[in-house]
């Protein structure tokens, strides 16, 4: 917000001025936040405090404006008396044009936003009162193509956010726990609420019902969860590189077994080669020279469980890549050819977890003993990064060939539509997201954020496959997981 200062007291500039009725503002919105914890969200509090704070923008006199701000909130947020009777709730039986959206990485996606009522999986559009019908229409004239305003409406003055639940991927559990996005999706009049599970289980067995978005981590668990509940609508924010969480000792004998590339600044993990020593049962102590890591037991990335996560699928896509002769499986025929070795590159790991942030976390803190190899999203890497969580020794490995999994929201409501389109638009959640780790449509905030915290990642990946067509996949998943 731009304030109006037309004077300033001798010796202090109108910038010095405003910077300090800012700081009186963000002082006041803490403040208030503890005193009506937990009655109001921070998230509220905070609406609240910019909101009102709006309204004194033209105010030529600004040395009360923080007092006068604090007294409209405090009367804004006491406790408002709760409405009788219970809200109907209707059936969304409106259908909206059909729409381009552009995923995270600049490829259009098309998408229809056409939807059909109905009950269990497939009756998930349902709105609770002609109110949030309303505001659907509204945030929809604001958000489709076309319109001049690219982000959602903001909520009225004194509106408190409306709550949306969604269930993600456990891997955007740490972007939707952060403040800041959580004060951005508030200046948009939601306060959003989101649950974790496995990017398979969220598109084939998790009750859904009552959420307003699902947010898994691939478009092949995206599109199965479309079928499920009739619905066309997409949006791809962000994505991110598979890529292998290790330490510089194991390159190091894997580079001297031959099964390292260094086609750019980082180790590359020759899957031919890794799937070879696979399939000879290699173990760690029968490597040459091995006095790091000489220990007794098979050499394998260690992956979730194929049966409820998407990053096993993306593991199981570049391997049946690599095993297929370099070729996307497609058909019977080569289904049956890549299974017997998917099957073993998951049935010798044993025990496997069903989403990406339990092995990644043992990655963490256990250190190479436990888990010399962890399968993961590139953005899990760089996030730990950020934190200051990485030691000396852990380095990032990208399998060669790799695969991108692009995070696909699926909307299960209108507001679960306003949500995915503020998450593909806001600049700010996009920012956010590079800070998380992602990768979007801006690669130079992305950029920024490693060359900062000098993370060693691939800037350009070259050597990237496609996932097999849905039914194929399904076909291999299910292979493998009957083996179990």
């Amino acid at each position: 917000m731009d304030v109006a200062l037309d004077t300033a007291p001798k010796g202090e500039a109108p910038g010095d001025k405003a910077a300090r009725e800012l700081k009186a503002i963000r002082e006041l919105e803490n403040r208030l936040a503890a005193a009506y914890s937990p009655d109001r969200s921070a998230a509220e509090v905070g609406v609240a405090v910019r909101t009102t704070h709006d309204r004194f923008s033209d105010s030529a006199v600004r040395d009360f404006v923080p007092i006068l701000v604090e007294r409209a909130v405090r009367r804004e947020l006491e406790p408002a008396q709760e409405p009788e009777g219970d809200t109907a709730i209707a059936p969304d039986t409106a259908t909206a044009p059909t729409e381009k959206v552009t995923t995270g990485d600049g490829a259009p996606a098309s998408a229809d936003h056409s939807r059909a009522p109905a009950t269990g999986r497939r009756g998930l559009f349902v709105l609770a009162g002609a109110g949030v019908v309303a505001a659907g229409a509204a945030a929809w004239a604001v958000t489709r193509p076309g319109s001049e305003a690219t982000h959602a409406a903001a909520p009225a003055a004194g509106a408190p956010p409306a709550t949306v639940t969604g269930t993600v991927g456990s891997e955007k559990m740490a972007f939707f726990g952060d403040p800041r996005v959580a004060e951005v999706f508030a200046a948009h009049g939601f306060d959003i609420r989101v649950k974790a599970a496995g990017s398979r289980e969220i598109a084939t067995s998790l009750d859904l019902a009552g959420q307003a978005f699902a947010f898994p981590s691939s478009l092949p668990a995206a599109e199965k969860l479309k079928r499920e509940v009739g619905v066309r609508t997409q949006f791809t924010p962000f994505y991110s590189p598979m890529a292998i969480a290790t330490f510089a000792p194991i390159v190091e004998l894997l580079d001297a077994a031959g099964a390292v590339k260094y086609d750019g600044p980082v180790p590359a993990l020759d899957f031919a080669a890794y799937i070879d020593m696979v399939q000879r049962g290699v173990q760690w102590d029968e490597l040459a020279g091995n006095r790091t890591y000489p220990v007794a037991k098979n050499i394998l990335v260690s992956t979730t469980d194929i049966r409820t996560s998407n990053s096993a699928a993306m593991y199981l896509a570049v391997a049946g890549y690599v095993v297929n002769d370099h070729a996307v499986v497609r058909g019977a025929a080569a289904e049956q050819h890549v299974l017997p070795t998917l099957q073993r590159l998951f049935l010798a790991q044993g025990y496997t977890e069903g989403s990406s942030t339990g092995p990644f976390e043992e990655y963490l803190t256990a250190g190479m003993g436990a888990t010399p190899m962890t399968w993961i999203y590139e953005a899990q890497y760089v996030a730990a990064s950020v934190a200051g969580r990485l030691r000396d020794d852990m380095v990032l490995l990208y399998p060669s060939p790799t695969v991108l999994s692009r995070h696909t929201l699926v909307p299960l409501t209108p507001e679960g539509e306003e949500i995915g389109a503020l998450l593909h638009n806001d600049p700010d959640l996009q920012a956010l997201a590079a800070e998380h780790g992602f990768r979007t449509g801006d690669a130079a905030r992305f950029d920024e954020v490693v060359t900062e915290h000098n993370v060693q990642v691939s800037p350009d990946l070259v050597d990237v496959v496609d996932v097999p067509a849905y039914e194929t996949l399904e076909h291999l998943l299910g292979g493998v997981a009957g083996a179990y």
